[in-house]
Formats: C-alpha cells, sequence, structure tokens
C-alpha cells in the first residue's frame, strides 16, 4: 500500500467549496480506482495546531493498493482538478510506510519502505482523545506543537483533524531522521508525549514513519519539484 497526503489552501472565493468537504466527506472520493482508505482533514488556523480552525486550509489522508492508482488520482482525477483550480497553495506527497505503530479507524499501515540512510522522513502522528482527557491533553500540546513549527530540520508542519478537540493528527516532512529524532527527544515534545501516554489519552492512535516520494507543490509559500 501507498499513503499520500493532500493539502490545500482554497482561495477566498471557494471556501464555501471548501466547506462542502465536510459535510460531503467520503462521497466524492467513492469509486477511486484502488482506493482503500480515506480521511477528510480539516486544520488550524494557518495549518497550525491550535483549537481555531482554519476556514481556508485542509487536507486528505489517502492509501492506495498502488502506486499506479495514486498517480492517476494525482495526475487526472475530476476530483484533483477541482481541488487544483479553487486552490492558492497545494502540495501533495507519496509516502511509503517504514515503520507503524498503532492504527486509524481500525486500519494500520503495511510496511513497505526502507528507513533512507540519508535525505527527507515524513511523520505522521494521530490520536482519538478521549474526552475526559481533552483539556488535559490541550494543556500539554501548544508548547511541543510551537516547537515543532520552529524545530530545526523540520521543512512542513501542519495540524490536521477530523474532528475539533477530539480527533487530531500531525503531519510532519524532515531534512533527515537525525532531525526529527532530535526533536522527538526534546523537551517540550518529550514531555507532552510522557504525560499523554502515561495519563492515557488515547483511545486509538497511530504513529507512522514514511519514506517520501515524488513531493510536490507549493505549501506555506515553500516550493516542492
Amino acid at each position: 500500500m501507498l499513503a499520500v497526503i493532500v493539502l490545500v489552501e482554497f482561495k477566498p472565493a471557494f471556501i464555501g467549496w471548501a466547506w462542502s468537504r465536510f459535510v460531503l466527506g467520503r462521497l466524492p472520493l467513492l469509486g477511486t480506482p484502488g482506493l482503500r482508505f480515506t480521511k477528510v482533514l480539516g486544520s488550524g488556523h494557518e495549518g497550525g495546531f491550535g483549537v481555531r480552525p482554519s476556514a481556508t486550509r485542509q487536507g486528505l489522508f489517502l492509501i492506495f493498493d498502488t502506486e499506479a492508482n495514486a498517480d492517476r488520482f494525482l495526475n487526472s482525477s475530476r476530483l484533483m482538478k477541482a481541488y487544483t483550480s479553487r486552490s492558492r497553495e497545494l502540495f501533495s506527497c507519496k509516502l511509503l510506510a517504514y515503520s507503524c505503530k498503532g492504527s486509524w479507524s481500525g486500519q494500520s499501515m503495511t510496511l513497505q519502505g526502507r528507513e533512507p540512510t540519508q535525505g527527507p522522513i515524513a511523520a505522521l502522528t494521530r490520536a482519538s482523545i478521549r474526552p475526559t482527557k481533552a483539556l488535559d491533553f490541550w494543556r500539554h500540546a501548544p508548547p511541543a506543537e510551537t516547537s515543532l513549527g520552529q524545530a530545526e530540520g523540520c521543512l512542513i508542519a501542519v495540524g490536521l483533524g477530523e474532528a475539533p478537540l477530539l480527533r487530531q493528527a500531525t503531519f510532519s516532512i524532515w531534512e533527515s531522521a537525525e532531525a526529527m529524532n532530535n526533536y522527538a527527544r526534546s523537551g517540550a515534545h518529550l514531555q507532552a508525549i510522557r504525560a499523554a501516554l502515561g495519563g492515557g489519552h488515547f483511545s486509538e492512535s497511530m504513529f507512522v514513519r514514511f519514506q517520501p516520494i515524488a513531493a510536490r507543490g507549493v505549501w506555506k509559500g515553500k516550493v516542492f519539484r
């Protein structure tokens, strides 16, 4: 299996169309050849991690059975053409998982990639937060998330979510595994992870590392080819 992440910032004139994505959910993707898993995701303000939602930024996380079907979706599907024509910025990346712990709506990742010995890696962290633990989780989250966006070697960091406050995800791309590991072992992030795991904050979680291939587009002014 091969994962695809799509990040989009919509032009203001298309905010209504953008919000309709949440209402329609998976429906526009039904019948997509080879599509095995779909998540339509919102984002925090300015693509960040806080509780304030963004009116213009969204994401898709998809799993395909083959790279050919992923390419067909990215390059020629009617839906991607619709996203492209309505976007101010659009970024996509194909991802091969080489490490996965946990699941997302019962779906885990088949490991196919290899940990890169050099060059970029990507990470996805997602969790369903127990309602009784939400307040404590969000008390620890902001310092870790702020440090992520400022971390050395971080090329992309975006906060995503299926539902406000309780179903959250973070996607990031790093210059190297070393850069990501240095962040993962840093103060604010390490404290947040220890608090979340030790406090039983999650009813379900998934932590995946990927080998990114064919990253392209623009996100927050940064161009990828």
